[in-house]
């Protein structure tokens, strides 16, 4: 990436679509305007929650990770749809597609938002004007809303763009901190979730305010490292670059799900983790990476959650690996309890290209075999569709899986 003079005020957009399904659900429907709508998971069961709704069912009441049930509650006319994964891939790829057509220092971040350093571009026109017609040209182009937040960093960008939705314009220079920014709550604050935020609470740092003016060395006892960068953060500082490749740095490919009702049931249990496994598998062989450790997920009926990791000694990359330290990992730690969320992540990613695996003397002939045999199945599966050998769940395309939008950021480029 090209180095952007240090000595030139930044200029950094935080670009955040608003309520992305719900937009593109009715930019590809225009009928559903103006009626208040969600995207959602199975309505008939209970992993059916909201994963984002529009304005009009939002002003009644109608939230993010909401419930089906308690959001019909609220809104009697709500109308529910399931989620089209591929059809907002092909939303965010256009909109980032524009723009990188401005310039070449985008970052995504997600499906629907990214960073833009733009500091260059506007020598030839105001950044408010740039905003104004990146934010036409989406809505020109693909009839979908977006909030741009402008300001000399990262994190103030993302801080702006949140302050007017949908389709607004924000400037927060560090001028203005103490009067738009530090009256804030903290747990408003991007980084500082819940968790964090009961714990600046139990210091009697309620806004973003005190947090700014907050002892640095109780932070950092508090919250270790991030509790200066937190500090700096509410002070506006923020030394991110804008960084185009960093979509590329991952380390880990993941995928959870929600049962539709409690169980102990083994047979159901080994059936979703058999899914799931298949999914991360899916995911690692599309990004040609392996990876070196396995964490296993548990969410009990009463939302105690606890994971669990194993090392590897060497890296994997196939479904029958990945399941085998899942089984493994869920018979030891497993408490007989209901359990309600499962989830299978592969940690310490590595693209294949650059492992070198020491095979011993006593592995090499395995893992030849082995290799053999995932020839056999990968051949199988192509010419018959799932994997013959094991029987497989059907996934249900409306659920969200984990970490789903990372997977495709630099499609843009392509």
């Amino acid at each position: 990436m090209a180095e952007i003079n240090a000595k030139k005020a930044r200029i950094i957009f935080h670009l955040d679509m608003n309520s992305f399904y719900a937009s593109v659900e009715i930019a590809y429907n225009p009928e559903l305007k103006g009626k208040p709508l969600a995207v959602a998971g199975n309505p008939e069961e209970r992993k059916g929650i909201i994963i984002t709704s529009n304005y009009e069912a939002r002003a009644k009441g109608v939230k993010t990770t909401m419930p089906i049930w308690q959001a019909r509650k609220l809104c009697p006319d709500l109308l529910v749809m399931r989620p089209n994964f591929e059809r907002y891939r092909f939303a965010s790829r256009e909109i980032f597609k524009i723009l990188y057509s401005i310039t070449p220092f985008v970052e995504p971040v997600s499906i629907d938002e990214g960073y833009m350093d733009v500091s260059d571009v506007s020598n030839d026109q105001h950044p408010v004007r740039l905003a104004e017609k990146i934010q036409q040209q989406i809505k020109k182009e693909l009839d979908l809303p977006c909030s741009i937040g402008i300001a000399p960093n990262k994190f103030l960008a993302k801080m702006a763009s949140d302050m007017q939705k949908p389709m607004g314009i924000t400037i927060l220079r560090k001028r203005d901190i103490p009067e738009k920014l530090w009256p804030l709550p903290v747990r408003e604050m991007y980084g500082i979730g819940s968790k964090t935020a009961e714990k600046l609470q139990g210091l009697s740092i309620n806004t973003i305010g005190e947090l700014a003016l907050a002892d640095e060395y109780q932070l950092k006892q508090l919250l270790g490292i991030n509790g200066e960068r937190l500090k700096n953060r509410a002070n506006g500082i923020d030394l991110r670059v804008v960084d185009p490749d960093a979509v590329n740095e991952f380390k880990s490919i993941g995928s959870s799900e929600t049962l539709p009702l409690d169980t102990t049931d083994e047979a159901e249990i080994r059936s979703l983790l058999s899914s799931l496994a298949e999914n991360v598998e899916i995911r690692m062989k599309r990004k040609q990476v392996a990876g070196g450790s396995v964490q296993l997920t548990i969410r009990y009926h009463n939302r105690k959650t606890i994971t669990r990791s194993k090392k590897l000694s060497n890296y994997i990359e196939k479904k029958v690996d990945i399941l085998k330290v899942a089984f493994e990992l869920f018979e030891v730690h497993w408490n007989k309890e209901p359990v309600r969320l499962l989830g299978i992540t592969v940690q310490d990613i590595e693209e294949k290209q650059n492992i070198v695996q020491q095979l011993d003397l006593f592995t090499y002939k395995k893992d030849a075999e082995k290799e053999k045999l995932y020839l056999a199945i990968d051949e199988l599966t192509e010419k018959y569709g799932k994997n013959p050998f094991v029987e497989m769940k059907v996934e249900d395309q409306g659920q969200p899986r984990t970490s789903f939008q990372k997977d495709f950021l630099d499609d843009y480029k392509k």
